[in-house]
């Protein structure tokens, strides 16, 4: 009953309201910054390996630009590039992942605009540590009761949409792939999450972003050497691969059913609500992790704030991808005549990666593999993620709220290894959905101070 509700909630926001805003505020700073996310993306791929260290240091506060760049990533590459993406297929066809490619080219756009009107309205506390994220831009938007409104909103969405419950769908990830990897039961696996979890919690911003500046390029290059060697053996059928996605974005019921309308309203929807899911760019999640970075100018971290969706979606997702399509759909894979007979009542969307990678891996190297890929993943999203709730609760309650709330947090990551997954992903959709709502008003009514910003576009950029 629950479950139907929630689903009842998501299909409207999301159809009637979260591809218009994401789509919309995209396609907005795309035109005002004059195609930033091309202009600039030398530049932020420049700043970006210019920067690029294992070994950031501690900082008295705040981040460098790799750990906050990061720490944005680990939140980012998480269950939404295997199982989000794998769930976006499955449901509606290999051409979601098109509408993913649209979604994550004019989020590029919005992210950089999220990251420098994060820097620009940070505040320092009294310790020296930065205050930064969507609750103070939409502050600075909106003056009086309405701001205090739309802010508080916020705030408590996003504590319930990742501080608690995406938390529960990134260890409900981890419990299932790992039960079907190494047969170790998912309670178990909760508990040393627990442990792992709480001490790196328990370390602060510092220590969270010296494990994140570590964990995120060595996950990345375990997960994209994988997923190469698998597309190297199957590279005869790449460009059929490629041709499903860009085919069926346009004709999705010739592979998913019905009529065309619905179905391309699932493609669509299904690539919108995933994708946002995976490198969400307008949600107002990331610009926490940017606000804590020690720049000066905010468009230095504007520019490479645009890379993390890059890396997210057209590497990290768009390999995973690859892999399933070009196993699973081509000519000799079990879905290459539609959704038909029973291999569709075995496969959902954690396996159905696991499925694919080990058509060549071999069926136990593969679940191995893609265990631990998500271990990872899911992992360095659930510190994020953890961050990004916490700073919220601070916003609402004080600093001394931290603890209850690390406690909470805790108990969701447990209960997540053992509870449904059909609903935890719903409750995380719903709530990821509200949040978009008050971070996309805030980013209209801010274009003149982003433009400020920016090269090239507006009130000319102090040198």
């Amino acid at each position: 009953m629950l479950l139907e509700i929630v689903q009842t909630i998501n299909s409207y926001l999301s159809d009637y309201i979260l591809v218009f805003l994401l789509i919309g505020v995209g396609l907005w700073y795309t035109i005002r910054t004059r195609f930033v996310q091309v202009r600039c993306f030398g530049e932020g791929m420049k700043k970006l390996f210019g920067n690029l260290s294992l070994r950031g240091g501690r900082h008295e506060h705040g981040m460098s630009s790799f750990q906050a760049l990061a720490t944005a990533i680990a939140a980012q590459v998480g269950t939404g590039n295997i199982v989000g993406s794998a769930g976006a297929i499955l449901t509606g066809g290999p051409g979601a992942i098109f509408w993913m490619w649209i979604i994550a080219f004019f989020g590029m756009a919005t992210i950089y605009a999220e990251a420098t009107l994060a820097i620009q309205t940070r505040r320092k506390g009294n310790d020296g540590s930065y205050h930064g994220g969507p609750v103070y831009y939409i502050r600075t938007a909106f003056q009086g009761g309405f701001g205090k409104f739309l802010a508080g909103f916020f705030a408590v969405a996003i504590i319930l949409a990742l501080g608690f419950m995406g938390c529960m769908v990134q260890s409900n990830s981890i419990g299932s792939t790992f039960q079907t990897a190494f047969n170790v039961p998912s309670w178990i696996v909760g508990i040393a999450l627990v442990v792992i979890c709480g001490f790196i919690f328990l370390g602060g911003i510092q220590r969270l972003a010296s494990v994140n500046e570590k964990l995120v390029p060595i996950m990345a290059v375990i997960f994209l050497l994988g997923a190469v060697a698998v597309l190297i053996v199957r590279i005869q059928y790449i460009p059929e691969t490629f041709a499903m996605i860009f085919r069926y974005a346009f004709e999705p019921q010739a592979i998913i059913g019905g009529g065309f309308g619905a179905a391309l309203k699932t493609a669509i929807s299904q690539g919108a609500k995933r994708g946002l899911f995976s490198n969400e760019a307008g949600m107002g999640s990331t610009p926490h992790a940017h606000a804590q970075a020690n720049v000066t100018d905010p468009h230095d971290q504007g520019v490479v704030a645009m890379v993390s969706v890059f890396i997210d979606t057209f590497i990290v997702l768009t390999l995973n991808a690859l892999v399933i399509i070009s196993t699973l759909y081509t000519a000799d894979g079990p879905l290459a005549g539609g959704y038909v007979g029973e291999v569709t009542s075995q496969l959902n969307s954690a396996n159905l990666a696991q499925t694919a990678f080990g058509t060549v891996m071999g069926t136990e190297a593969g679940s191995v593999f893609v265990a631990i890929c998500l271990f990872f993943f899911a992992f360095s999203t659930i510190l994020g993620w953890n961050l990004f709730g916490k700073l919220n609760a601070i916003y609402l309650f004080g600093q001394k709220s931290t603890v209850v709330y690390t406690v909470v947090a805790l108990v969701f990551i447990f209960l997540g290894t053992v509870t449904s997954n059909d609903l935890v992903w719903a409750l995380t959709d719903m709530f990821n959905f509200l949040m978009v709502i008050p971070n996309a008003v805030a980013l209209f009514a801010l274009t003149k101070m982003v433009l400020r910003t920016t090269h090239g576009v507006g009130v000319k950029r102090k040198k």
